[in-house]
C-alpha cells in the first residue's frame, strides 16, 4: 500500500496547475476529508463543517475563500508527502474518525457505524470482506463443487470470492451474455437510482463513471469488465436454464437439471447450490381481458422490443413504477401521443445530481488524489443508506395515520408535494392525480426523471380510471371511454413474491420449495438459507430487497461473505451437509415480521410488490444496513445442523442429547 500511495501522490503533484484545476472543479467535502487524513488537522475540519448541511454534494454552502484555503492546504500536503517520500498516514483513532465523518456529512455519525464504514470504504485494509481460510484446506477445497445460478452482479461477486478461495464453481446463465437484469432491461432511459460510486463492489470501485446515476449500458460494461478482470467468464455456461434441482440425501449433493436452447437436458451435481437470480427477473403480465387480441405490438419494459418504431405512434404505457418513470419521459418527445394508465400513483424524489455528469475535476481526483474516492464513497453511503429508516416507523400516537407515519414522514410528504406542485406549474387537478394517499415510502420511492414535466406535455395524457378490456386497436375503460392506440407497453413490474420461480427446487424428504413457501410467502434465515434445503444458499433472497435506501450490491457482499464462511466451515470441518435449524429460522422470521409490522410497508392503504396477498412483507428488508451487516458478518455454526459423511445431522459442538429441546439452545 505504501508504494501505491507514493505513486498516486507523485502523479497528483506532477503537474501543479492540473492539480489545482481539478480541485477547483471537484467536490469540496472529500477534499476536506483527504486533507484532514493527510495532516491530522482537525482545526480546518471545525472551520468548514458548519457549512456542510448533508452528505449530498449539493448540500454545502462553503464560502469560496474557505474552499480556496482547503485546496491550497491540500496541494501543500500532497507536495510534502511527495518530497519527503512519506508512507501512508496511519488510520486515525475511532474517535477522530467519528469527528471527521460527522463533519464531512454535516450530521452526527453514530459510533456504532464506524467499523462498517471503515470496511465499506477500505480505509483500514484493502479487502476486508474477503474470506480467508483458518488453515490450509488441502485437497478438500479443490474437491468441493459449487453451482451458481445467474451471471449478474450477484453471481459475479460469488464467483470472484470462490475463485479467491480456490473452490471450483460453475455459473449457469440462461442468457447468451452476462449482466442479469442489466442485460435484459434495455428500455429507453434505463438507469440506476443509487449513486454509482456506491452502486459498485467495495473491492472494485470504478473511478470512470461518467454520470452520478449511470445508464444501463455503463453499468453493464462494469459487469462485463468484472467478469474479464477476475477471469470469471470461463466459468460460465451460457444459454442453459435451470429447470429443476433435487437434494440427493444419500450423496448429500444437489442434482441440478439444465436445459439448453435446443431443449436438450443435462443433470449436474454439486456440493452446494447458490441462487443469484435476483427478485426482479420474471415480468408480471397483467390479466387484462383482450390483451392477447391486440393487433399491434405489446411488450414488457423488461423485454423491450427495439424493432418497434415508436415515432409518430399512439402509445399506451400501463403502469407508473420505476421503469415507467424512466421510459416514459424518454419516449414522450417522439411519440404522437402517450397515454399513461395509472392504477396508483408513486412518490418520486428530486435529486439535483440525477441527470448530472461527473465533473472533470472529480474524475481527475478519483484517479489521482489518494483517499478521494474512499471519502466520496463514504459520503454517498451516508447520503443514501439509513438516514430515512427512523422516519419509516409507525408512531402509534400520530394523528394522521392514513397519509403519514410520524412527524418526519409527514414533513417529507409536504416537501415532495411542494416540489411536485412546482413541477406541475400549480396544476392542482393534475396534482390531485399524482400525489399518493399513502405515506412516503409505502411503495418504492422513485427518482424523478422529469416525470411531472412529461405529464404537462400536450401529447401526454394521464388516465387514472380502471381498464375494462383491450380490443384489437384500443383500450376500453370501465366508464365506457375508449383510447385508440398503436402500441402497448407494459410497465407492470415483476413476480417478486414468486421467488426462485419457475425452478422446481426439491429439498430434503422430497418437499419442494413451493410447498414450503406457497405461491407468494417466501421465508429464509437472513434471506440466505431455509430449513429443509441443505447446502442451498440464496443471494437476494426473501426480505433482502432494500427500500429505505442503500445499494443492493452492499447486501450482495454481506450475503456472499456469509455464504463463503459457511462453505469454509463445511470444507474445514469435513461436513457433507449444512442446514439451518428450523427454530432458528422461525425465530428470525418472527422477529422480522414483528419489525415489518411497525413499518410503512404494512400500511393497510398500500398494495405493492413488497408484500403478499395477506399483507405480509416478503421482499423488503426491515433492517438498517448496519443491522444486516452485523447479522451476516460472522457465520455461526450453532445456528445449523451439520453432518459428516455417514453421520446424522447435529448442532456443531453439542452432543445429540443436548438438543432434545429447542429451549435448551441459544438462538443468536
Amino acid at each position: 500500500m505504501a508504494r501505491e500511495f507514493q505513486a498516486q501522490v507523485q502523479e497528483a503533484v506532477r503537474d501543479e496547475a492540473a492539480l489545482r484545476a481539478a480541485l477547483a472543479d471537484a467536490d469540496i467535502a472529500p477534499q476536506l476529508m483527504v486533507l484532514v487524513q493527510l495532516t491530522g488537522d482537525l482545526g480546518i475540519l471545525e472551520e468548514v463543517a458548519p457549512h456542510i448541511h448533508g452528505a449530498w454534494s449539493f448540500l454545502e454552502s462553503v464560502p469560496e475563500a474557505l474552499k480556496r484555503k482547503v485546496r491550497d492546504r491540500l496541494v501543500e500536503a500532497l507536495q510534502d508527502c511527495a518530497v519527503e517520500d512519506r508512507p501512508p498516514p496511519p488510520l486515525p483513532p475511532a474517535e477522530t474518525l467519528q469527528r471527521m465523518m460527522s463533519g464531512g456529512v454535516g450530521q452526527a455519525v453514530p459510533e456504532e457505524y464506524i467499523p462498517l464504514l471503515l470496511e465499506e470504504t477500505r480505509l483500514a485494509e484493502e479487502d476486508p470482506r474477503a474470506v480467508r481460510w483458518h488453515r490450509d484446506p488441502g485437497p478438500a477445497a479443490g474437491a468441493f463443487r459449487v453451482l451458481i445460478v445467474g451471471a449478474g452482479l450477484a453471481g459475479l461477486c460469488m464467483g470472484i470470492r470462490l475463485r479467491q478461495m480456490g473452490i471450483p464453481f460453475t455459473i449457469l446463465e440462461k442468457n447468451a451474455a452476462v449482466g442479469g437484469t442489466w442485460l435484459e432491461n434495455r428500455y429507453p432511459g434505463c438507469a440506476v437510482d443509487t449513486p454509482n460510486h456506491f452502486f459498485s463492489y467495495s473491492f472494485e470501485p470504478n473511478n470512470r463513471w461518467t454520470r452520478h446515476f449511470s445508464g444501463r449500458a455503463e453499468i453493464h460494461r462494469y459487469i462485463e469488465d468484472g467478469f474479464d478482470k477476475y477471469d470469471i467468464r470461463r466459468h460460465v455456461r451460457f444459454g442453459v436454464e435451470v429447470t429443476r434441482t433435487a437434494w440427493d440425501e444419500a450423496r448429500a449433493r444437489w442434482q441440478v437439471t439444465i436445459r439448453d436452447g435446443e431443449g436438450a437436458e443435462e443433470t449436474l451435481s454439486c456440493n452446494a447450490l447458490v441462487t443469484a437470480v435476483g427478485q426482479l427477473n420474471r415480468p408480471a403480465i397483467p390479466a387484462i381481458p383482450g390483451l392477447d387480441d391486440f393487433r399491434g405490438p405489446v411488450f414488457h419494459t423488461a423485454r423491450w422490443d427495439s424493432s418497434v418504431e415508436l415515432k409518430g405512434k399512439r402509445v399506451a404505457m400501463i403502469g407508473t413504477g420505476a421503469s415507467a418513470m424512466q421510459a416514459g419521459p424518454s419516449i414522450a418527445p417522439e411519440v404522437a401521443k402517450l397515454i399513461v394508465f395509472q392504477r396508483t400513483p408513486h412518490w418520486a424524489m428530486h435529486n439535483p445530481n440525477y441527470h448530472k455528469e461527473v465533473s472533470a475535476g472529480n474524475l481527475w481526483c478519483l484517479e489521482h488524489v489518494p483517499y478521494f474516492g474512499k471519502w466520496l464513497r463514504f459520503q454517498l453511503f451516508w447520503a443514501g443508506s439509513d438516514g430515512f429508516h427512523a422516519s419509516l416507523q409507525k408512531d402509534p400516537d400520530w394523528p394522521h395515520p392514513g397519509i403519514s407515519l410520524n412527524e418526519a414522514n409527514h414533513k417529507m410528504r409536504e416537501l415532495i408535494t411542494d416540489y411536485v406542485r412546482k413541477e406541475l406549474e400549480g396544476d392542482e387537478a393534475l396534482l390531485a392525480k399524482v400525489i399518493p394517499d399513502y405515506p412516503p415510502y409505502g411503495k418504492r420511492m422513485l427518482r424523478d426523471n422529469h416525470w411531472y414535466r412529461m405529464l404537462k406535455r400536450p401529447n401526454v395524457e394521464l388516465e387514472t380510471g380502471a381498464i375494462e378490456r383491450v380490443t384489437p386497436d384500443a383500450i376500453t375503460m370501465r366508464d365506457g371511454s375508449v383510447h385508440p392506440v398503436d402500441v402497448i407497453i407494459l410497465a407492470t413490474g415483476f413476480q417478486a413474491s414468486r421467488m426462485l420461480a419457475p425452478v422446481d427446487i426439491v429439498g430434503r424428504g422430497g418437499r419442494s420449495i413451493r410447498q414450503a413457501w406457497g405461491e407468494d410467502d417466501p421465508r429464509a434465515y437472513l434471506g440466505i438459507t431455509a430449513p429443509g434445503f441443505p447446502n442451498l444458499f440464496m443471494i437476494y433472497g426473501p426480505n433482502t430487497n432494500l427500500a429505505h435506501g442503500g445499494s443492493i450490491i452492499f447486501h450482495h457482499e454481506c450475503q456472499v461473505r456469509y455464504i463463503c464462511q459457511a462453505l469454509r466451515e463445511m470444507i474445514e470441518q469435513g461436513y457433507a451437509s449444512l442446514e439451518v435449524r428450523q427454530e432458528v429460522h422461525d425465530a428470525y422470521n418472527h422477529l422480522l415480521d414483528e419489525t415489518c409490522a411497525r413499518m410503512v410497508w404494512t400500511h393497510p392503504g398500500v398494495t405493492s410488490w413488497y408484500k403478499n396477498a395477506r399483507n405480509r412483507v416478503t421482499v423488503t428488508s426491515p433492517w438498517r444496513l448496519l443491522d444486516y451487516w452485523k447479522l451476516t458478518r460472522h457465520f455461526v455454526p450453532e445456528d445449523f445442523r451439520a453432518a459428516r459423511p455417514g453421520q446424522a445431522p447435529a448442532v456443531p459442538g453439542q452432543a445429540r442429547e443436548a438438543v432434545a429441546e429447542a429451549a435448551q439452545l441459544t438462538v443468536s
